[in-house]
């Protein structure tokens, strides 16, 4: 079968990867079925349908909460999305719950801010796991986010009111996805690719364009996962082979990320139907 890092012809239970050097590169014979899933190994679907399950209950939970009232654009209330796990000054600094940095990208605003987000996963996540493999992507996704929600937080904490810069409540997938495109800048100058590097940068100055011109948009969030990104793809170089270590450390990164959104999900249903 194929070695999962290089493509080339191994035997179901060699030790390495004659090639790239990538211990159990047939992965016991299961090689075959975890290529089916993707070069993402099935994460972009993962990040829809959870974002897209989390949001629903979300503006389920407050319509129960607050009488059926609808908000605008289907907007969850700042309460609801508070207690799940909104990050932003008021959850970190004040209430001290640092695991809405995890969980803050999991959650939306509103029905036209997980649209286009989930759009941006669906474009990136299979890009960047082309270049950095599948694990590296899941790292990046998770750490770029947590990056970009404490410096939000951080300076709309230390300096409340900036303006575009920081916020008492954040969420979004959207620091986790400039975290891609820091991740795809940094690719570009690590490997020379100009095509690579001119897509990213204008990603990201598109982006930030509409980041000073939209209303509600958490600027310090972009900026911060944009450089979490650059920084972890750095450390991670998508020019060697992906290694099992990255792999386990994505499950980490996953089960990190389950851990800070579940425990809240579970209290405010219980709290809703009592």
């Amino acid at each position: 079968m194929l070695c999962t890092s290089c493509g080339v012809l191994v035997g179901v239970n060699d030790a390495t990867c004659y090639n790239c050097g990538r211990p159990h590169p047939g992965l016991w014979g299961w090689a075959p079925a975890i290529r089916a899933l993707g070069h993402d190994l099935g994460f972009m679907p993962i990040i829809v349908g959870a974002s897209v399950a989390i949001y629903l209950l979300s503006y389920v939970l407050t319509l129960a909460a607050f009488g059926g009232q609808f908000g605008g654009l289907l907007s969850p209330s700042s309460s609801v999305l508070r207690y799940l796990g909104g990050s932003g000054a008021i959850p970190v600094f004040v209430d001290g719950r640092w695991l809405t940095l995890l969980s803050a990208s999991w959650l939306h605003g509103n029905v036209i801010h997980i649209a286009f987000n989930m759009l941006g996963v669906w474009q990136l996540v299979p890009a960047i796991a082309e270049l950095y493999g599948p694990g590296r992507t899941v790292i990046i996704y998770t750490l770029a986010g947590v990056v970009g929600f404490f410096l939000s937080s951080t300076i709309g904490f230390v300096a409340p009111g900036t303006p575009f810069l920081g916020a008492p409540l954040t969420v979004g997938a959207s620091a986790s996805l400039f975290g891609l495109i820091g991740a795809a800048a940094y690719y570009g100058r690590r490997s020379g690719s100009r095509f690579a590097s001119n897509q990213a940068w204008s990603y990201a100055i598109s982006m930030g364009a509409y980041g000073l011109i939209l209303p509600g948009v958490d600027n310090a969030a972009h900026i911060g996962g944009f450089a979490g990104g650059y920084l972890v793809g750095r450390l991670l170089d998508p020019l060697t082979p992906e290694r099992i270590d990255h792999i386990v450390i994505a499950g980490l990164c996953l089960l990190a990320s389950v851990g800070a959104i579940v425990p809240p999900i579970i209290g405010i249903i219980r709290l809703v139907l009592r």
